[in-house]
């Protein structure tokens, strides 16, 4: 028979890959090959999704803001000007949140632009 070295390394290695294929479909999560290959691809996957996910919601943000500034008779980016020389602190999160949740203090914003 032959002599198995690194055998605690190679498991644990092993059960490690296989720990991070929990939930796949299939083979995915049963056969190290077929799991090495899924969760590599899924760490692309996430690397990618986390710089696209930051221009999603940027991407809502200006939509909501936008369409709250059109409800009162303004553009987003004469808005977003008028804020800039307002001085005006707001990021397009707060403001966002401001034009779904709280429409008063965004209609107040909306005026102090117009003035």
């Amino acid at each position: 028979m032959a002599r198995v070295k690194h055998a605690v390394a190679t498991k644990r290695h092993r059960k490690r890959v296989l720990k991070a294929a929990e939930g796949q479909w299939g083979g995915r999560h049963r056969f190290y090959r077929r799991a090495k290959e899924s969760v590599a691809k899924g760490m692309m996957y996430s690397f990618r999704d986390r710089k696209a996910k930051k221009r999603a919601f940027r991407s809502l943000w200006i939509t909501r803001i936008n369409s709250a500034c059109r409800e009162h008779g303004i553009s987003y980016s004469k808005f977003v000007q008028g804020l800039k020389k307002a001085k005006v602190l707001l990021d397009r999160k707060i403001l966002a949140e401001l034009a779904v949740s709280d429409k008063k203090a965004f209609g107040k914003l909306v005026e102090t632009v117009k003035a």
